[in-house]
């Protein structure tokens, strides 16, 4: 058989390069579940940042950042495809081409960075800079629709690098992380030694206070766990049932607070007065109730709400949920064939106010399901007078996926960033509570129906990342990508 061409220097260059991006991204991949690699996290860069510095061309960094980013979202979000197929009557091979569309479009970002990456790793400020880009680019995930796991959440579990998250939120690791990637990527280019002094200002996180650890928790709640099949087709005996049932639940325990988590029921608050009777008893029987239901507009348009009973069964307070699931709750223009995965008559309207509800001597910040992964709205509760954070959530559509422990993962730092207890209630797991400092303190089994009483705490002070949000992110996006762009100009010059 005759014998294969060897491949050109160019060409093995290119397929190296090519490599080197891909390996980034299952590095990016594996620092979260199911892996949990989160050692990853100061490397994980690094491939891709040695491959772009050798790439003279903004085409092909553009390429190769692409091809990361789309394999990256593709495995770290393929819970997408099966909530599409499941839930969304998309079937399975239309619910994997809308995930692959979903999957190229958010590979973007990635694409970008790589594409400006490249010059600037070529630059005496190169460590700085690279992580500055990084670390804006990622704040713009949220700006742009969808948000989900930040290079930083991998930090939770280390002690130092946490120590930024009170003053410059989970945005402060990754830009700790992309120094560290970049960095090494200088050392293995063999670029000169002088390049690595930025990072010489690391060791003085050890200067920031550490993370406290033993805030006590005095206050009790019961939590209740229903474990509804969201697939479940819906009849009147059925809600009947399922009112019962938890009604039921809710009087395992005696406690001042009970919390219901977000469900995939028809059970309308509003619109049914046997439902509104049996929720007002559940208040008078404990004295406060927190649960989620189907709010409205003075126009009736549909919202997804957390609402809470006081202990004569009224109404005290109500927060409509601000950041929507997309195909969740609805559909976004560029995906109009896609079915929803709800059951309203029309597409869920967003909330304008970050509302705190008084309830048992406390305030209370509920932010309902993925709303967790949006740092600059859950720490608005905080700054708006809230001790105490509650996730409600239901993460049931995820079915047995990696996204219920990333969603925990992103709850985790919330906690952080906020120095606040989180009580977590979801349908079917995983429900707990975070202390905090981003540990759990409680964590109920999962797919099991259950209610349980667990303990909380409340702290009043609030962090400065609280106070004032994500200044450094965007700081950090405007000096990366007004490097990035001299540094374009300079080459299209030379």
């Amino acid at each position: 058989m005759p014998r294969l061409a060897p491949l050109s220097p160019y060409y093995r260059t290119v397929l190296l390069s090519a490599v080197l991006c891909l390996v980034s991204a299952l590095l990016l991949v594996a620092m979260f579940p199911r892996l949990d690699l989160r050692f990853l996290a100061p490397v994980a860069l690094t491939p891709l940042l040695v491959a772009l510095a050798r790439t003279p061309w903004s085409w092909q960094r553009f390429t190769y950042g692409w091809a990361a980013g789309i394999l990256y979202w593709f495995l770290v979000c393929t819970w997408i495809q099966f909530v599409l197929e499941a839930y969304g009557g998309m079937g399975r091979w239309g619910g994997w081409a809308t995930f692959a569309l979903f999957a190229i479009l958010k590979g973007l970002h990635l694409a970008i960075f790589s594409w400006f990456a490249g010059p600037l790793m070529q630059r005496p400020y190169a460590v700085p800079a690279v992580a500055a880009l990084w670390t804006g680019l990622e704040r713009t995930h949220a700006t742009f629709g969808f948000a989900w796991l930040d290079l930083g959440n991998a930090g939770i579990d280390m002690s130092v690098p946490l120590r930024v998250a009170p003053f410059i939120g989970v945005y402060g690791l990754s830009f700790v992380f992309a120094m560290l990637a970049a960095g090494l990527a200088c050392v293995i280019l063999r670029q000169p030694r002088a390049r690595l002094l930025p990072l010489l200002a690391l060791p003085f996180l050890w200067l920031l206070p550490a993370i406290p650890e033993n805030i006590p928790a005095h206050n009790t709640a019961l939590v209740v766990q229903p474990n509804i099949d969201p697939g479940l087709q819906w009849t009147t005996l059925l809600q009947a049932q399922a009112e019962r049932q938890l009604i039921l639940l809710s009087q395992i325990v005696p406690a001042p607070l009970v919390i219901w988590p977000e469900l995939p029921a028809p059970l309308y608050y509003y619109d049914d007065p046997e439902f509104r009777l049996a929720t007002a008893q559940v208040a008078r029987s404990h004295g406060y109730f927190l649960f989620s239901t189907v709010g409205y507009t003075r126009s009736h348009e549909p919202m997804n709400s957390a609402l809470l009973l006081g202990p004569d069964g009224s109404e005290i307070g109500r927060y409509d949920k601000i950041h929507l699931v997309p195909f969740g709750e609805f559909v976004p223009p560029l995906f109009s064939f896609v079915n929803r995965i709800t059951q309203e008559a029309g597409d869920f309207v967003p909330g304008n106010d970050v509302t705190v509800l008084p309830a048992a001597g406390h305030r209370l910040g509920a932010f309902i399901c993925y709303e967790s992964a949006f740092p600059h709205l859950v720490r608005q509760f905080s700054r708006n007078g809230a001790d105490v954070l509650v996730n409600l959530s239901n993460d049931a559509y995820f079915g047995p996926s990696d996204a219920r422990e990333q969603h925990l993962l992103l709850v985790r730092m919330r906690a952080v960033e906020n120095r606040r207890y989180v009580i977590r209630a979801t349908n079917n797991g995983i429900t707990a509570v975070v202390n905090p400092a981003g540990r759990i303190t409680k964590r109920l089994p999962s797919y099991q129906e259950l209610a349980a009483s667990v303990s909380y705490g409340a702290v009043s002070e609030t962090t400065f990342y609280a106070r004032h949000g994500d200044w450094f992110a965007w700081t950090c996006l405007a000096a990366g990508t007004a490097l990035a762009a001299l540094n374009l100009r300079a080459r299209l010059n030379a």
